[in-house]
């Protein structure tokens, strides 16, 4: 974790992007739909804990970044945010779309068209579970991927970004 918080500034300097000041080392994770009740739904696939819990572990593990979330049920509010972010507002973000990787043709394109890098993330091993599961349609326009980790997807996403 020393070597990170001495290596981080000299990898993300800040940027001027459409008139906004990006903060340096700044990232946001999106989660989409049912996301919202980690450490209630399926336990025994995504975990005991909540999002909450572990984005505040998150923060205390990273406290040279500056970290942000935001999740939606609704597929148009996670084409909004990831177009807010992905023109200079952050350095990077990571997204797990959830069930909408798998049917999203407008979260992809949304993808696509910003200039912002996008890591793929999900808790389970998508190619473990039901066949329709296996098919991403953002995994083509994003940095990289990563599946079945549990929660620490997140964390090894965060990671790639500070190699």
């Amino acid at each position: 974790m020393i070597l990170l918080t001495i290596l981080a500034p000299q990898l993300f300097p800040t940027f001027v992007s459409n008139k906004t000041r990006m903060q340096s080392n700044s990232f946001l994770i999106i989660n989409g739909p049912n996301l919202n009740l980690l450490g209630q739904r399926e336990p025994e696939i995504y975990g005991s804990a909540t999002f909450d819990d572990f984005f505040n572990q998150l923060q205390k593990d990273f406290p040279q970044l500056s970290l942000s979330y935001f999740q939606s049920n609704i597929e148009g509010e996670l084409i909004d945010k990831i177009q807010e972010a992905g023109f200079g507002a952050v350095n990077g973000i990571i997204l797990n779309a959830a069930a909408y990787t798998h049917t999203s043709v407008g979260l992809a394109d949304a993808v696509k068209a910003i200039s912002c890098p996008v890591i793929e993330v999900h808790i389970s091993n998508t190619y473990a579970r039901e066949a329709f599961r296996h098919h991403s349609y953002i995994a083509p326009h994003a940095k990289g991927v990563i599946v079945g980790f549990g929660l620490h997807s997140y964390t090894l996403a965060l990671q790639s970004f500070l190699l």
